[in-house]
């Protein structure tokens, strides 16, 4: 009896603390992002921002969803490409108490603008992965990097993040 109540005790002072490993890496979040944009051959700027959930599934694993919308400055032979929104799944692997790894895939939309002719949207395949740092139990900072492959022989696309944000 006496080794089973301190079985008990030591699960009860345990438990808390394996549960705080994800802990700054789950709940809902907002950010903003910035970065590097590259699309057929021509370097751009992208900005616009993030907003996510992630749960932590054991005490070193999160699961998550995150949404994105941003534009970018990149051109190519009258070519714009702009608006760019993507909804992605995240996983993610708690390296350290403030250093989360992720990986993510999903879905991605591009609104091209032609000089003259209007514009189309492109469908395609967006994965990558990246670190991601709590500053503070709310707040983060983050680098990623991320390739979209888009339909119809467009071509891909590729971009270097960074992004600083808010949980909740």
């Amino acid at each position: 009896m006496r080794t089973i109540l301190i079985a008990a005790a030591a699960l009860a002072v345990a438990a808390p603390a394996f549960a705080q490993d994800a802990a700054p890496f789950t709940g809902a979040r907002v950010g903003a992002t910035l970065g590097y944009d590259k699309t057929h051959g021509q370097d751009g700027f992208a900005y616009g921002g993030a907003i996510g959930y992630d749960l932590a599934v054991t005490p070193k694993i999160t699961l998550g969803a995150e949404t994105t919308l941003e534009d970018s400055t990149t051109k190519f032979g009258g070519v714009h490409a702009s608006r760019d929104l993507a909804i992605s799944a995240r996983a993610g692997y708690v390296l350290t108490p403030q250093i989360l790894a992720f990986a993510k895939v999903g879905y991605d939309t591009t609104r091209v603008e032609v000089a003259g002719a209007g514009h189309t949207n492109l469908e395609g395949v967006r994965y990558g992965g990246g670190l991601e740092y709590a500053v503070t139990p709310h707040t983060y900072i983050s680098a990623e990097y991320r390739r979209t492959e888009y339909e119809d022989s467009f071509g891909g696309r590729d971009a270097g993040i960074v992004g600083f944000g808010y949980r909740f």
